[in-house]
């Protein structure tokens, strides 16, 4: 057992207040262990006048955290899963996975504001939340908006768009669950894979008992569902993918959204699988919609 964890995590306050969730459990349940938050800002926080998928996608938010975590300069990182690449390296792996927080995405509007003034642009760099708000709202028209929840926030009081789009659990974080104006159901919003888990990764063959009871076995079965669908449809792609699974029992469903940039196709649908075979259900429905 370590006397002291060295916890690893972009300096964003969303991001430490995670990982404090991890360093809160490990002083809680292995005692007489320090922790210790080595906070570090990420390419994917540096670059913020382009889309990610202009920039190299989600890996660019762990890249940093990984070489310290290779350097053993920390001892784990603490990731919003959404964030991590579908390929690890395999000296890297997940090794715990939190509990899921409520994963759905929100609608937020500038303080003061009743409804969306569709005269300004919806602030939104996700494809995925674009293509599915565009359902729901045909009027509404978008522009890029990249930084942290409260840089975005900031940006939408004053006035440069009528609204933005953002994970409801990263709001009930910050305790800013105050600012939602409208939950979208998973049904009209499709998550991303991963959205609302805390992923916990470490180096492949140490001893990490500190954490011993703090994964959450559901979260994890569905985020192997929903990574296994993003990862059969070639990885880390940055085209439009949405994946959301959910447990019954020993019945595992997934419901899912692709749109295939060379044929310009969007795909939705389902697949029922086995909650011990998380992966197949994710295998199978990616194989479907290629095969349409």
């Amino acid at each position: 057992m370590r006397a002291k964890v060295v916890i690893g995590s972009r300096e964003s306050r969303l991001a430490v207040i995670q990982a404090e969730q991890v360093a809160s459990y490990i002083r809680e349940n292995a005692l007489h262990t320090e922790t210790e938050i080595l906070t570090m800002k990420t390419t994917g926080d540096k670059i913020l006048d382009r889309s990610l998928d202009k920039i190299g996608g989600k890996g660019l938010f762990v890249k940093e955290l990984d070489v310290a975590l290779l350097e053993k300069r920390s001892d784990l990182s603490v990731h919003s899963l959404k964030d991590v690449p579908m390929e690890l390296l395999p000296q890297l792996p997940l090794i715990a996975y939190s509990k899921r927080e409520d994963p759905r995405d929100v609608l937020v509007l500038p303080k003061g504001a009743s409804g969306i003034d569709f005269s300004k642009p919806v602030g939104c760099s996700s494809r995925r939340r674009m293509i599915q708000f565009a359902k729901l709202y045909p009027q509404a028209k978008f522009e890029m908006i990249r930084g942290n929840v409260q840089t975005r926030l900031r940006k939408l009081d004053e006035g440069q768009y009528s609204a933005t789009i953002l994970a409801a659990a990263g709001l009930k974080r910050l305790g800013l669950a105050e600012r939602i104006s409208r939950y979208f159901s998973t049904e009209e919003m499709i998550p991303a894979a991963g959205q609302a888990i805390l992923a916990v990764q470490g180096r492949a063959g140490e001893d990490y008992s500190c954490l011993d009871g703090y994964s959450d076995m559901e979260s994890e079965l569905c985020a192997r569902a929903e990574r296994a669908f993003v990862r059969a449809l070639g990885g880390n792609c940055s085209t439009p993918v949405a994946a959301f699974a959910q447990l019954d029992g020993k019945q595992l469903s997934l419901h899912a959204m692709y749109l295939d940039d060379h044929t310009g196709k969007l795909h939705t649908g389902r697949q029922e699988g086995r909650a011990d075979a998380p992966e197949e259900a994710g295998k199978q429905l990616a194989a479907q919609f290629l095969g349409e």
